[in-house]
């Protein structure tokens, strides 16, 4: 298991105590993004095709902070564009490890050089390094050559200082699940805390469409990856997740769980597309008709996801929400994800 205990006690504590409080919709991961500005141009990624006027935007060090004191979720992920490029990032980082919130700085890492002077080994940060796969398949997936040979040579240099470093993996169609078990090899031995994978999910504006997964798709190619796994390999994530992934079981998405901020304000209903914005997260809350998403919803938008952001907080808040999701979760951690074969027959669950 990729996550330290003591995160793991912050985190049942807060579903617990949201628990006892009656609170259904409580979050569990702020996506603070504090720009879409980025350096690189992923055929997968929806964010850096905004308006000229929109990448320039950036948010306050204040707008974060007050972003996260209004929606208390005790993890936050710092995603953007890329978040290096924010002249204050190291500032908002400290402010926020400060607060005792576990953070994900998720980074293409190639400007990381430059900036980890900036940054303080911590247990409430992680540089969070997007890898979607080996080195053909990460180069392809930022459309430039080259990048993840620096990437490794950095992410090795994060580690020797003694930094929490994570992988973030998104992967696509015609990729070969046998090279991402290699990649996952790759990852253990150069000293990864744990890794986290999701299928891309199929933006609009992104510049390449033909590389995202069907749900049916999705599992198939998950239970290649999972089935039969190394048992070295630590995964940041529930293990309840993963067998999501591979159709062993269901969970319905659950977008508050991981609500979004950024630029143009609290994102209704998730990061991964919009339905407009508001001002304040209370409004986010009680003003979004969460009925309308998820597969259940039969939004067209929401019919193949099976994305980390919703359905991850729905594993984790079954996991804490009942003895019998703490010992499937407790049993998975000891013995491994429920993974079926890749030959077995896949149910839709709904």
């Amino acid at each position: 298991m990729g996550i330290p205990i003591k995160q793991m006690f912050t985190v049942a504590k807060h579903v617990l105590i949201s628990n006892i409080k009656g609170n259904k919709h409580y979050p569990l991961v702020l996506m603070l993004e504090p720009l879409y500005r980025c350096n690189l141009r992923c055929f997968g990624c929806g964010k850096v095709q905004h308006s000229p006027d929109i990448l320039k935007k950036t948010l306050t060090v204040k707008e974060c902070l007050e972003a996260i004191k209004a929606c208390g979720a005790p993890m936050i992920s710092l995603p953007g564009g890329e978040p290096l490029l924010h002249p204050e990032i190291s500032l908002i980082v400290r402010e926020l490890c400060g607060m005792k919130k576990y953070v994900y700085l998720c980074t293409n890492a190639l400007l990381l050089p430059s900036k980890l002077d900036d940054f303080k080994p911590s247990p409430y940060l992680s540089f969070s390094i997007h890898l979607d796969g080996p080195e053909a398949e990460h180069d392809e997936s930022v459309c430039l050559k080259g990048t993840y040979k620096k990437v490794i040579d950095i992410l090795k240099e994060a580690v020797r200082r003694g930094f929490r470093v994570t992988t973030n993996t998104t992967l696509y169609s015609a990729t070969d699940p046998e090279r991402i078990r290699s990649f996952f090899d790759e990852m253990m031995s150069l000293g990864v805390e744990g890794m986290m994978i999701s299928p891309g999910y199929p933006y609009t504006k992104a510049p390449v469409q033909d590389r995202f997964m069907l749900r049916k798709e999705t599992i198939k190619f998950f239970r290649k990856i999972l089935y039969n796994p190394n048992k070295k390999w630590r995964f940041n994530q529930s293990p309840l997740f993963l067998e999501y992934l591979a159709g062993a079981r269901h969970f319905s998405c659950t977008p508050w769980g991981s609500p979004a901020y950024n630029v143009l304000g609290w994102q209704r209903p998730c990061y991964l597309f919009s339905d407009g914005y508001e001002d304040n997260f209370n409004n986010l809350i009680n003003n979004t008709k969460w009925e309308d998403y998820g597969y259940k919803s039969e939004n067209p938008a929401c019919s193949d996801c099976m994305v980390h952001s919703g359905h991850e907080p729905s594993a984790v808040a079954y996991t804490f929400g009942s003895l019998k999701g703490l010992f499937e979760t407790i049993r998975a951690i000891m013995f491994g994800p429920n993974i079926p074969h890749p030959d077995d027959e896949i149910i839709i669950h709904t």
